[in-house]
């Protein structure tokens, strides 16, 4: 038997429950527990369970490395060196082998891509030279790998502080799948900012509450499109020093799926993820993202999960627990994630044209945000909504003055044949990433006709 205890302010308190443990989880565990008990106590009782099992994927790779005569092990079909394969489903790829296409991948990802990705991140991230990190799991897209942090982080009853505006799967994946408590926090100040005081208090009730506190960074937001500033992110950065100052434990995921999309001079090009990681031993860090928003590739699934946790020992030893113990998430899930889009993302980042086919497209998704900003200057609008502050990503939203949201949502659908979300009774998000630059005044005109229409019905 193993006991799960939970950390109580400087502390751990009282046994809270008893079970087996596999020696396998159990020795990830004791791993942890040496390097950094805190980090452990952040761990969910599932997440204190997980371990990637030693059975056919560890017998195959080790037979991969030695087997040179016969490999008998992986449960796919060979035709000498190739994976066996249809014809007339190559015939629909170019490039890439069957090897690269129809195999397993491992339940972590493509090493090579792993890597790549690694690098990449780095560079788009110079704070982050020099820090320890994990290096990047791969993940089905973000959702996944907001659901890996749920089940290696979050208990029934932990807290998970969020903003009042927010992309509504958060609740379905913490609150509904995992049976968090979601307190939210005040995302804009009067003036138009991130609100760094309800996120402070918010932050620093749920720690001293809990022993632990789990928060999500969404920027660029959805739906709101806003991203920090310099000096936004500092503070979010010293909320969280003082939590850990304190005896209390902060999980903070950084969830970037829009990385990159910033429009404006005063928005950080960072992530936050690059202001927090390695930066106390009570700070479990992780950076969600991916090539879905990044390379534009939404059906290919491929996200990723990093870790930067603060502290000293053997960083190298800590994050290879952390990383069987989410790769036996992963396995006891969906196995792996698929090789074809791992492989066509690998190639793609290889390729010369890489960088300057992303900066095209990044000017074409900035020309649609400065042309948005242009339009609602007009003073025309202002008597019917009120635009909150937006500088990257694909979205936008206003504040309605006179209409109720979802009327004028389907009012806007039946009538003019135009589709936007409603969020609540005053708010309504617009993706300008599917606007043409030239469709987006009509856009507004329309809109406003239609407020005009809900107003005199």
């Amino acid at each position: 038997m193993a006991f799960c205890y939970r950390q109580t302010g400087g502390g751990f308190g009282e046994k809270v429950k008893e079970y087996k443990v596999n020696p396998l989880a159990a020795e990830l565990n004791d791993k942890i527990k040496r390097e950094n008990p805190y980090l452990f106590d952040m761990l969910s009782d599932l997440g204190k369970e997980l371990f990637f099992p030693k059975g056919i994927l560890v017998q195959s790779a080790e037979a991969k490395e030695k087997a040179g005569k016969y490999d008998a092990t992986i449960g796919i079909a060979k035709e000498g060196p190739e994976a066996m394969h249809l014809r007339c489903v190559m015939e629909s790829i170019n490039g890439l082998t069957a090897n690269e296409i129809v195999s397993y991948a491992p339940s972590t990802g493509r090493p090579e891509l792993r890597k790549e990705w690694a690098e990449e991140m780095v560079k788009k991230n110079p704070t982050l030279m020099g820090k320890a990190t994990s290096l990047p799991i791969v993940t089905s897209g973000l959702t996944h790998g907001l659901s890996l942090v749920a089940d290696m982080f979050v208990d029934p009853g932990d807290v998970v502080v969020l903003p009042d505006m927010i992309w509504g799967n958060y609740r379905m994946i913490f609150a509904t799948r995992n049976k968090a408590e979601i307190r939210h926090h005040t995302f804009f100040t009067s003036e138009g900012g991130f609100d760094i005081e309800s996120f402070a208090k918010a932050v620093k009730d749920a720690a001293r509450e809990k022993g632990k506190v789990v928060t999500i960074l969404n920027f660029p937001n959805n739906p709101t499109g806003y991203s920090l500033t310099e000096r936004e992110a500092s503070g979010i950065r010293d909320v969280f020093l003082d939590v850990a100052g304190e005896g209390y434990n902060v999980v903070a995921v950084a969830d970037d799926a829009y990385f990159g999309l910033f429009y404006d001079e005063a928005t950080m090009k960072e992530s936050i993820f690059a202001h927090i990681a390695d930066l106390s031993e009570r700070i479990t860090a992780i950076k969600l993202d991916g090539a879905t928003k990044e390379d534009y590739v939404w059906g290919f699934r491929v996200g990723f999960i990093t870790c930067g946790v603060g502290g000293d020992g053997d960083k190298p030893g800590l994050y290879n627990a952390l990383e069987r113990k989410i790769g036996g998430a992963i396995r006891g899930t969906i196995s792996n994630c698929p090789l074809i889009s791992q492989s066509i993302i690998l190639r793609a980042m290889h390729s010369p044209a890489y960088d300057r086919e992303k900066k095209e497209k990044y000017e074409i998704m900035k020309s649609r945000a400065e042309r948005v900003h242009e339009v609602l200057a007009d003073p025309k609008y202002s008597p019917v909504w009120q635009s909150y502050p937006f500088n990257s990503g694909y979205f936008m939203c206003l504040k309605l003055r006179t209409v109720d949201a979802e009327k004028l949502r389907k009012h806007l659908l039946d009538k003019y044949g135009v589709g936007v979300i409603s969020l609540g009774q005053t708010d309504i998000r617009i993706a300008f990433s599917c606007l043409e630059v030239e469709d987006i005044q009509d856009l507004f005109d329309t809109m406003l006709e239609a407020v005009r229409d809900v107003e005199s019905s």
